[in-house]
């Protein structure tokens, strides 16, 4: 039986980048794939795009009214597995039909993206709430902080200042945004120092 696998990690951890490799994998072994992420995610328009460097265009960028089961059954149902990047992003529904598409169609899918918004709060994504529930196989990509240690969090900077309030999406590049993973301890640190000023 095919499952449902959701990476996850903070922001910086290589989650697309890690999509692109399992995506090469198949493809070298002459499999093909369906590379998807929502349009929510406007940088790089229909591009997935890696901190590093690798890039590469999807093969379906949707809507949040997108039926993904639909679109597979119809367009992509000879792939060998179907790749999510930016999955927090998924509404409730989407992450049920990612499941059903491997009950229905009997494809592997796996979804990368954050589990946490930058408030630190697990409903902030509806697409990460679900997938947590739902999914066969959960882990963790790891990253660091800028201290050196574990980061966990998606923190918010406006004008260099960490923000805790706001439009729940708002992507970096867009204005004075800036987002960075942090541990714990840094969060608390900038939290503090916010206040303070």
């Amino acid at each position: 039986m095919s499952k449902l696998y959701f990476r996850y990690g903070a922001m910086g951890c290589g989650k697309t980048m890690q999509l692109l490799q399992v995506a090469f994998n198949y493809e070298e072994r002459g499999h093909q794939v369906c590379v998807m992420k929502p349009k929510t995610d406007t940088k790089n328009g229909e591009k997935l795009l890696t901190r590093i460097g690798p890039e590469r265009e999807t093969d379906l960028c949707f809507d949040r009214e997108t039926d993904l089961l639909k679109e597979v059954a119809e367009n992509f149902a000879g792939v060998s597995c179907v790749l999510v990047d930016e999955s927090q992003f998924l509404t409730k529904e989407q992450a049920d039909q990612l499941m059903q598409i491997t009950i229905q169609l009997d494809i592997p899918v796996m979804a990368y993206g954050l589990r946490l918004n930058f408030r630190q709060e697990d409903g902030g994504f509806e697409g990460a709430t679900r997938l947590l529930q739902i999914a066969h196989d959960i882990e963790e990509l790891k990253t660091i902080c800028e201290c050196g240690h574990k980061a966990t969090m998606n923190c918010r900077f406006l004008d260099g200042k960490l923000v805790t309030k706001g439009p729940d999406v708002l992507i970096d590049g867009t204005s004075k945004i800036e987002y960075r993973a942090l541990c714990p301890r840094c969060f608390y640190k900038y939290l503090h120092e916010g206040k303070n000023s």
